[in-house]
Protein backbone atom coordinates (compact mmCIF):
# COMPACT_ATOMS: atom_id res chain seq x y z
CA UNK A 1 0.00 0.00 0.00
CA UNK A 2 2.62 2.86 1.23
CA UNK A 3 4.63 1.62 -1.82
CA UNK A 4 1.82 2.22 -4.16
CA UNK A 5 1.14 5.40 -2.33
CA UNK A 6 5.11 6.62 -3.34
CA UNK A 7 4.95 5.36 -6.74
CA UNK A 8 1.68 7.86 -7.50
CA UNK A 9 3.95 10.51 -5.67
CA UNK A 10 6.85 9.99 -7.65
CA UNK A 11 4.64 9.70 -11.08
CA UNK A 12 2.44 12.99 -10.03
CA UNK A 13 5.71 14.77 -9.21
CA UNK A 14 6.90 13.88 -12.77
CA UNK A 15 3.95 15.01 -14.43
CA UNK A 16 4.41 18.35 -13.17
CA UNK A 17 8.26 18.28 -13.85
CA UNK A 18 7.62 17.59 -17.66
CA UNK A 19 4.62 20.45 -17.85
CA UNK A 20 6.78 22.75 -16.60
CA UNK A 21 9.40 21.97 -18.77
CA UNK A 22 6.98 22.60 -22.02
CA UNK A 23 5.77 25.21 -20.59
CA UNK A 24 8.95 27.11 -20.52
CA UNK A 25 10.20 25.51 -24.04
CA UNK A 26 7.28 26.98 -25.65
CA UNK A 27 8.41 30.04 -27.76
CA UNK A 28 5.02 31.27 -27.28
CA UNK A 29 5.60 31.23 -23.25
CA UNK A 30 8.74 31.18 -22.44
CA UNK A 31 11.09 33.56 -20.69
CA UNK A 32 12.42 35.64 -23.10
CA UNK A 33 8.79 35.93 -24.97
CA UNK A 34 7.37 37.05 -21.90
CA UNK A 35 10.16 39.67 -21.83
CA UNK A 36 9.55 40.71 -25.61
CA UNK A 37 6.33 40.73 -24.72
CA UNK A 38 6.97 43.41 -21.55
CA UNK A 39 9.21 45.55 -23.99
CA UNK A 40 6.87 45.47 -26.60
CA UNK A 41 3.59 46.44 -24.60
CA UNK A 42 5.80 49.31 -22.90
CA UNK A 43 7.40 50.86 -25.44
CA UNK A 44 3.93 51.10 -27.44
CA UNK A 45 2.44 52.90 -24.29
CA UNK A 46 -0.36 50.08 -23.19
CA UNK A 47 -0.42 50.82 -20.03
CA UNK A 48 -1.68 54.82 -20.70
CA UNK A 49 -4.87 55.95 -21.08
CA UNK A 50 -6.08 54.63 -24.60
CA UNK A 51 -8.88 56.98 -24.80
CA UNK A 52 -6.09 60.21 -24.88
CA UNK A 53 -4.25 60.08 -27.84
CA UNK A 54 -2.23 62.56 -26.98
CA UNK A 55 -0.51 60.67 -24.00
CA UNK A 56 -0.28 57.74 -25.89
CA UNK A 57 2.00 59.60 -28.77
CA UNK A 58 3.55 61.36 -25.84
CA UNK A 59 5.01 58.03 -23.65
CA UNK A 60 5.60 56.32 -27.05
CA UNK A 61 7.73 58.88 -28.09
CA UNK A 62 9.43 59.32 -25.06
CA UNK A 63 9.95 55.77 -24.11
CA UNK A 64 11.38 55.83 -27.68
CA UNK A 65 13.56 58.52 -26.98
CA UNK A 66 15.09 57.16 -23.86
CA UNK A 67 15.77 54.08 -25.41
CA UNK A 68 18.02 55.53 -27.87
CA UNK A 69 19.33 57.50 -25.84
CA UNK A 70 20.39 54.66 -23.22
CA UNK A 71 21.91 52.92 -26.70
CA UNK A 72 23.59 56.11 -27.51
CA UNK A 73 25.06 56.31 -24.57
CA UNK A 74 26.37 52.33 -24.10
CA UNK A 75 28.26 52.41 -27.69
CA UNK A 76 29.48 55.86 -26.82
CA UNK A 77 31.07 54.32 -23.56
CA UNK A 78 31.60 51.23 -25.48
CA UNK A 79 34.01 53.43 -28.07
CA UNK A 80 35.50 55.28 -25.20
CA UNK A 81 36.64 52.46 -23.38
CA UNK A 82 38.02 50.82 -26.45
CA UNK A 83 40.43 53.64 -27.27
CA UNK A 84 43.76 53.24 -26.84
CA UNK A 85 45.47 55.30 -24.36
Amino acid sequence: MQEQKNNDEGQAEARRILDRINRESDPDHGMVARGFERAKNHLSAADADQADAIEVWGTRIGRVLGLVLVAAAILWLLSYLGKPT
